[in-house]
């Protein structure tokens, strides 16, 4: 059986191919290619889509460029549920690569949140964390953190750099199952 590092070092470092795909009623300057990444399961959209934002942004007027916002079969991707759990609540039965539609005009905000920076993400992933711990702790592991210990959790997110201190492996086997079930409301 496998140890639970390993099985937590496969979560971390799982990666979804995706295919982004720019609306085809988004006004361009030329014909729009297609963009390829290999997106961490553990993450945020908003996070990991700045080369998207880049590569369609040449081919469009600025003018035309409004908050980028993603769709998959007419559903509109909420930015604040972890990458993972996106493919496995609408993709997960469908062949790869995942293909997302990518919007910069038509903002759906009756389904959506807006997300104007890395801040709001960083507040809502820690207090996700500090939730879960709450429930399944009553704060004493979250409490026990150092201010570092807080900054690592978020940076390995962020970066998606699959940091494999200890601390760090330790809170994501506290908190993963409860982070990714929990985003769903």
């Amino acid at each position: 059986m496998a140890d639970d590092k390993d099985v937590l070092r496969d979560v971390w470092f799982g990666r979804i191919p995706t295919c982004f795909t720019l609306y085809q009623d988004e006004i361009t300057e030329r014909e729009a290619e297609p963009f390829y990444l290999l997106l961490p399961r553990v993450s945020y959209l908003p996070l990991v889509t700045d080369k998207v934002r880049k590569h369609f942004q040449k081919v469009m007027k600025p003018d035309d460029v409004g908050e980028m916002w993603f769709e998959y079969e007419g559903t509109p991707l909420k930015w604040h549920y972890p990458i993972g759990l996106l493919f496995d609540l609408y993709a997960s039965n469908t062949t790869l690569p995942w293909s997302i539609f990518v919007h910069f005009k038509n903002f759906p905000q009756q389904d959506l949140l807006h997300c104007p920076s890395n801040s709001v993400i960083e507040a809502h992933f820690m207090s996700s964390i500090k939730e879960a711990d709450a429930l399944k702790h009553k704060g004493a592991v979250v409490n026990e953190m150092q201010k570092k210990d807080h900054k690592q959790l978020w940076m390995g997110l962020q970066n998606g750099d699959g940091n494999e201190s200890e601390t760090h492996l330790e809170c994501w086997k506290e908190f993963s199952m409860y982070f990714s079930y929990r985003s769903c409301y």
